[in-house]
């Protein structure tokens, strides 16, 4: 049996509270599908009910990824997180996603 770290624990305590209070305070009400499940089965549902599509996404420092899914022309949107398991759970959705331009130097320039 090996041995759980308190960083360990620390990590999935801070992710699990995260996960939870986004999902407490920007409910998801339209979306008809289960919060959590298969990346694969999330995406594909996002896509038939919305025409949602991943636009960008990030890696964190546990494996968790945070995607972000619109429209072409951004009429709604949604943020999923998928983690190292496997499990993707919806955290926020809403209407109306604007790209920004970055202001000001690019790195590297």
């Amino acid at each position: 049996m090996s041995k759980v770290t308190a960083r360990e624990i620390q990590k999935e305590l801070v992710f699990i509270g995260t996960i939870l209070l986004l999902g407490a305070a920007l409910a998801i009400p339209a979306y008809a599908g289960p919060s959590c499940g298969p990346r694969k089965e999330i995406v594909a549902d996002l896509g038939q009910q919305f025409r949602e599509a991943p636009i960008a996404l990030g890696l964190s420092s546990d494996g968790t990824v945070v995607e972000v899914l619109t429209t072409e022309n951004g009429s709604t949107w949604t943020i999923m997180v998928s983690r190292p398991d496997g499990v993707s759970c919806l955290v926020a959705a809403g209407e109306s996603w604007q790209e920004l331009k970055r202001k000001g130097r690019e790195l590297g320039t």
